[in-house]
């Protein structure tokens, strides 16, 4: 182990207070917040930040964090956390399981606000190792693909400096304790569209009188489907999901109309822009083929760029994870098909690096059914999931990963 960064991360977290930050976790866990509703979690963080010894500002695009700790002359460097939870019940039963009905962070925000809270913490106590400006953002509504955009165009930069570089990192999958890392495209563009079928109602027992809207939504669902298997070619990466079909108010009324969003992701800018006019085009299609009396509307709503991390950036942070954790910890599973916001901010552009860390229990990964990697990663609780657990475990390595990754950016002493 030589380099300095690697050096002064060990020696910054060497005594970290786990205990407190594993209770600040649990604490964010039990209380999720939807987006834009993130206010108490924004609370708890901003407080964080002032106890290390931060300029902290609150209410940025809504409800975002921004701390700012300037240590002389260097770089700016921005780590981001999303905060927000999302819309799903919880069913991991554990002690500290979410006390908000039907809502959850089952997609690990509350790791994220808790490990910058830490590494917030370590540089400030050891800012007599390192010379820069570090902005630590608190960002509200990752999940709806807002916050970022909102905290630019409410004044982050202009109040806080442009940074030079950004940094992030994410819950995932996986046996706890690897670091994946990917020196260029790590997660893919994505695009909401929500669809209204227009039939004619009616009573059940009539349907020669009507234009059932489920039936036509039913065959749309499944020619959407096509858009991917036959109008993009082989080696195009993309996933089209239906994550919600709704219609009706009981089994003999036909209803006036049906409701279809759904979610196409690629990892091209171009087949993202052909996605919706294909399943526009389709909509359209299977409505005149039931004879609808209007036509379908189809509304594009939020839109996530691709994630393409700056090669050298990453490489600097995955070298000094490789030093240490474990050269063994660290490796590239190229990139992935969810979708961020954390882009956003680097429009102008900015250099990021963005990264996974791992956080599935030991006896969880273990007691997976398959005898191969990918096997268990298909059967263990992942994000979005009502089951998605990570493991405490992981508090404390997370906080030295962006610790360890920070310092390679600032001015090191």
């Amino acid at each position: 182990m030589t380099s300095p960064a690697a050096r002064t991360a060990l020696e910054l977290t060497a005594d970290l207070p786990v205990a407190d930050l594993e209770d600040f976790y649990r604490d964010l866990h039990r209380h999720p917040e939807l987006s834009l509703r993130e206010h108490r979690t924004a609370g708890k963080l901003a407080g964080q930040l002032r106890q290390a010894g931060f300029e902290t500002a609150e209410g940025m695009g809504g409800t975002g964090v921004a701390g700012v700790l300037r240590n002389g002359d260097g770089p700016v460097v921005l780590v981001r956390a999303d905060m927000d939870a999302l819309p799903v019940a919880e069913a991991t039963g554990l002690p500290y399981a979410s006390g908000t009905a039907g809502v959850m962070h089952a997609c690990g925000h509350d790791l994220h606000v808790t490990r910058p809270a830490g590494a917030a913490r370590a540089l400030a106590a050891g800012r007599d190792t390192w010379r820069g400006t570090l902005l630590m953002v608190g960002q509200p509504a990752e999940e709806t693909g807002q916050g970022a955009a909102r905290m630019v165009a409410d004044g982050l930069y202009e109040r806080f400096g442009r940074p030079d570089v950004l940094l992030g990192q994410h819950a995932a999958p996986g046996p706890a304790g690897l670091y994946p890392h990917v020196p260029g495209l790590i997660m893919s563009a994505s695009t909401d569209v929500d669809i209204v079928v227009h039939g004619r109602g009616g009573h059940g027992s009539r349907p020669e009188a009507t234009v059932d809207p489920v039936v036509t939504a039913a065959y749309l669902v499944t020619r959407l489907q096509t858009v991917v298997s036959r109008e993009l070619a082989a080696g195009e990466a993309a996933v089209l999901t239906v994550g919600r079909i709704e219609a009706g108010s009981r089994p003999d009324i036909i209803s006036d109309e049906a409701y279809v969003s759904l979610n196409p992701r690629t990892r091209s800018e171009p087949v993202r822009q052909r996605m919706p006019a294909a399943v526009r085009r389709i909509a359209h299609g299977e409505c005149l083929a039931a004879g609808c009396p209007r036509e379908p509307e189809v509304t594009v709503g939020t839109t996530f760029p691709v994630t393409v991390n700056d090669a050298a950036t990453d490489t600097a942070v995955a070298a000094v994870h490789g030093e240490v954790f474990g050269a063994d910890t660290v490796f590239d599973p190229g990139p992935a098909m969810g979708s961020e916001d954390f882009s956003e901010p680097a429009l102008g552009p900015v250099p990021y690096a963005y990264r996974f860390v791992t956080t599935t229990p030991a006896e969880v990964w273990e007691q997976a059914p398959g005898d191969t990697v990918p096997e268990k990663f298909s059967a263990v609780p992942s994000n979005h999931g009502p089951r998605f657990a990570p493991d405490l475990s992981t508090v404390a390595p997370g906080v030295r990963t962006l610790v360890s990754g920070t310092l390679t950016q600032l001015s090191v002493a």
